[in-house]
């Protein structure tokens, strides 16, 4: 005989995909407020020889912005990567620090144009926290902003051009790359160019990567792409080329032509793009310094600070004398450094907390907090890289790359004129220097990864039953 067993059997297949990891996410952002808190302590200890009283104030204001930069990530994107918000977060915090070490200095204090930059640099980081909150909250998927192609690439524009209008542009230090808005000071549209453009940029090569990825010819081991698809790269290049003439920021112009050629090398694959851009940026920048005066100056000052610094003392000449500051500031830090509020860095003066913010962190941390300040910056990056990645979606994919590649050139671009790697480009170190625009645009741009991260790593929707499934008979011999 045999027996038959039947088995009313409804299956149904759960979500699967990663955790939320918004507890990892908390724990991180506790010691990405302690660190900063007591690097304040200390800072007061060093240079008062106690405690400073806004040590508390300052503690709880970081640790509730965080906290609320983590309840909106918890609320509207709960699959994002954990490691995005703290490192901002960290980043920022150790900012507000350095910045007010320098608020501390008696040198400083007596420069006639002195105004204390560490509450306004708090005040920005909320508004930064703010801007961060409304792109969670009200772009509840990136790719709605695919839509916005063309509207990105003239709102670029738009944003790029309004240094150059007479009334509301301002030339400060050289570089004509500045607004002047009432109550707000000086603010700088490019940061928020940066990423536009990047949008522009996903939009576009998502629809054209398999026309400029086609290749006519090989030639020593390049594909050669054909004349007619060089047409965007040398749209860009001539952009960059005009922003490098009439702003002459090098920076800027780096850093948008640079981000372009990122994108369209991960779009197309093809390697022959990298060595255009190389090449194109070689021959803009060496065309533009060849009359240029302020980008004359700043390879004068990069070739030679020495000589710029002495002649800038002896009141004959000179047009730079913070690069070889710089570099004086970063020997003196050792490998160790001479520990926070015990250096000198402040002889750079009015730059002191901007441009050259990080000679200040390589005087007091050393090396070694160089090396792990650059490593906070490498982490966001690779996280950015990791995120498009595991994005699902083409534009998305290119956006976050974008995004992440126009970061990392900003802190090359910065830490490598403060180094005297290459010439210095005035642009600011995101999340450590003293700046509105920076710090806006950059929250921004952190909220615009987090959400890209959030729709990569949210696990897919299990299928609905069937209701009209039928029984499953077992039947097994006896």
């Amino acid at each position: 005989m045999s027996s038959t067993s039947p088995t009313n059997h409804t299956s149904t297949i759960g979500a699967i995909g990663a955790p939320s990891r918004r507890n990892t996410e908390l724990a991180l952002l506790v010691f990405a407020v302690a660190i900063p808190v007591f690097a304040y302590a200390n800072v007061g200890l060093a240079i008062n020889d106690s405690v400073p009283a806004g040590l508390l104030a300052y503690g709880l204001g970081l640790g509730l912005l965080a906290g609320v930069a983590h309840l909106v990530v918890r609320k509207f994107a709960p699959y994002a990567d954990p490691l995005l918000l703290p490192l901002a977060v960290l980043l920022n915090g150790l900012g507000l620090v350095c910045i007010w070490r320098l608020d501390q200095s008696k040198l400083l204090q007596s420069l006639p144009t002195f105004v204390t930059a560490a509450p306004r640099q708090l005040l920005y980081t909320a508004m930064g926290i703010a801007l961060f909150a409304v792109v969670l909250a009200f772009m509840k998927d990136h790719r709605v902003l695919q839509r916005y192609t063309y509207i990105s690439m003239f709102a670029a524009l738009v944003l790029l051009l309004l240094p150059l209008v007479p009334g509301l542009g301002a030339n400060i230090y050289g570089a004509k790359i500045w607004i002047r808005v009432p109550g707000l000071g000086s603010l700088q549209p490019g940061e928020f160019a940066k990423i536009v453009l990047a949008v522009f940029f996903a939009g576009y090569l998502m629809v054209k990567r398999d026309a400029l990825a086609l290749a006519s010819r090989r030639f020593m081991g390049l594909y050669l792409p054909r004349g007619r698809d060089l047409g965007p790269i040398l749209v860009v290049w001539f952009i960059s080329i005009l922003i490098l003439v009439f702003e002459t920021d090098l920076g800027t112009s780096l850093l948008f032509f640079g981000m372009f050629v990122i994108m369209l090398y991960v779009a197309t694959e093809r390697t022959s793009w990298i060595v255009f851009g190389l090449l194109m940026s070689a021959v803009g920048a060496v065309g533009v310094a060849s009359f240029e005066p302020h980008v004359q100056q700043r390879v004068q000052a990069w070739l030679d600070p020495m000589k710029e610094y002495t002649l800038s003392q002896q009141g004959v000449g000179g047009h730079s004398e913070q690069a070889q500051q710089a570099l004086w500031a970063f020997g003196s830090g050792g490998t160790l450094g001479s520990g926070w509020g015990q250096g000198h860095s402040d002889l750079i003066r009015f730059a002191a907390n901007s441009d050259f913010i990080l000679a200040t962190f390589g005087e007091e941390l050393g090396l070694a907090g160089i090396m792990a300040i650059l490593l906070l910056y490498g982490l966001i990056v690779e996280r950015g890289v990791r995120t498009a990645l595991a994005a699902r979606d083409p534009f998305g994919k290119l956006l976050a790359v974008g995004l992440s590649g126009a970061f990392g050139l900003q802190i090359f671009v910065v830490a490598g004129g403060v180094m005297g790697l290459i010439p210095l480009t005035g642009m600011t170190m995101p999340f450590l220097a003293y700046g509105g625009s920076s710090v806006l645009a950059n929250w921004a741009l952190i909220g615009i990864l987090i959400r890209i991260s959030d729709t990569a790593r949210r696990p897919a929707p299990a299928p609905a039953a069937n209701p009209d499934a039928e029984m499953t008979q077992v039947v097994r011999p006896s």
